[in-house]
């Protein structure tokens, strides 16, 4: 139990400590480099606003387009269905939103733990499912990189460890707990050098798109 508890103890604060400056540090540096490259300038008259097109772009591409779910359906509902479910464990859990609380002072009511149980097996279920379908077809297993399959591994070990943790199906529990926060640091630790970035960019890129649509008066 000692050592476990050390574990414990390491991951709740030097490994803590770490994972957050790189985090913090590895996105900063990208997004600076987005806007660092700027963009062209444009000497055309705009024919209109920017602000509100890119606003409503950045909402519209948040939802698949009809012909985006007739040729993908899968990808389209359990891609939503673990996302979603990953946002909710993460964001209305208790425990996180006490953590949380404790680095930004905000916090917001919790949904009740039997309810985040629930919708975390769900989410292990659809990344399961997504990961077979990406080994099992065609052309998504001959376009997958190593990159795809570490974050596939490291966003399903978090909500793998996170799920033991709560049912504390695992013992001595300050292991599986430890082993749930090592997961998340790595993770943190990942996400600026890889695809996990979009969590971020994604909004940024979809204003812009939306931005200079706007400009030219058509909708994106």
């Amino acid at each position: 139990m000692s050592g476990s508890m050390e574990f414990l103890l390491w991951t709740k604060g030097p490994m803590f400590d770490i994972a957050i400056a790189i985090f913090a540090i590895g996105l900063l540096v990208r997004i600076a480099e987005i806007f660092m490259l700027g963009r062209a300038k444009n000497f055309a008259e705009p024919r209109a606003g920017e602000w509100k097109p890119g606003l409503t772009t950045v909402v519209t591409r948040s939802f698949a387009d009809p012909g985006t779910f007739k040729r993908a359906p899968f990808n389209v509902v359990v891609g939503w269905i673990w996302h979603v479910g990953f946002l909710i464990a993460l964001l209305l859990f208790l425990p996180h939103i006490e953590l949380i609380k404790s680095l930004t002072g905000l916090s917001w009511p919790a949904l009740p733990n039997p309810l985040i149980s629930l919708v975390t097996a769900v989410t292990l279920i659809a990344l399961i499912a997504t990961l077979v379908h990406r080994m099992t077809h065609p052309v998504k297993r001959r376009i997958s990189t190593l990159e795809d399959y570490l974050v596939w591994t490291v966003v399903f070990a978090v909500v793998l460890t996170g799920w033991l943790a709560y049912t504390r199906m695992v013992n001595p529990y300050p292991l599986i707990l430890g082993m749930h926060i090592l997961a998340a640091e790595i993770m943190l630790i990942i996400l600026p050098f890889t695809k996990l970035t979009h969590i971020f960019t994604a909004v940024i890129a979809r204003w812009y798109n939306g931005a200079a649509y706007g400009r030219k008066g058509v909708q994106s």
